[in-house]
C-alpha cells in the first residue's frame, strides 16, 4: 500500500525502509529507545507491520504495529524527523495506518506516549479504562544497562 501527497510518500513496503536511519533516530533521538542496538531494531522491523514516510527517497518518518492481525495491535516507534514536523505528517501517517487492511476488525489497539495524546485522541485513542486490570513488565533503561 502506498500513497503520495505533497511530495511525500507513505508506504507499508518494508523494502523501502532505511533501517540505518530508523536505528539512528531511535538510538540517539527518541526518549523511549536510547542506545537500542541495530540488531534489535532490525528484528523488530522484521516482525512488525511497518510504515515509512519518504521525501525524495529519504526516510523522514516511521511507525510500526506489533500485531497478531486478528485481535490486538500495539503502536510503537512513531516518529517524524524534526525538520519535517509541523506539516501534518504524523496525522497523515496515522490516517494511512489506522485504515490498513491488516488492522481492521481488531478488538484492541494500544500505545504508550509521553507527549502526543492530542494526535492519538483524534483517532479514537483514550486513556485505558480500568488501568488496575492492566499489567506489564517495563525495563526502561534496558539498552543503556551493561550486559
Amino acid at each position: 500500500m502506498e500513497i503520495s501527497e505533497n511530495g511525500f510518500i507513505f508506504s507499508d513496503k518494508k523494502e523501502l525502509l532505511d533501517i540505518e536511519a530508523i536505528h539512528h533516530y531511535l538510538s540517539t533521538e527518541s526518549y523511549w529507545a536510547k542506545n537500542i542496538p541495530f540488531e534489535t531494531v532490525k528484528r523488530s522491523i522484521e516482525n512488525s507491520l511497518c510504515f515509512g514516510i519518504y521525501k525524495n527517497q529519504e526516510q523522514v518518518g516511521f511507525a510500526r504495529w506489533v500485531t497478531d492481525k486478528a485481535t490486538f495491535a500495539w503502536l510503537c516507534d512513531v516518529y517524524v524527523e524534526e525538520n519535517y514536523r509541523g506539516q501534518g505528517l504524523s496525522k497523515k501517517l496515522m490516517s494511512f495506518m489506522i485504515f490498513h487492511p491488516d488492522l481492521q476488525g481488531l478488538r484492541r489497539y494500544q500505545l504508550a506516549t509521553l507527549d502526543a495524546h492530542g494526535l492519538y485522541e483524534q483517532f479514537g485513542f483514550a486513556a485505558i479504562e480500568n488501568p488496575e486490570r492492566q499489567m506489564g513488565i517495563v525495563i526502561p533503561n534496558i539498552y543503556s544497562e551493561p550486559k
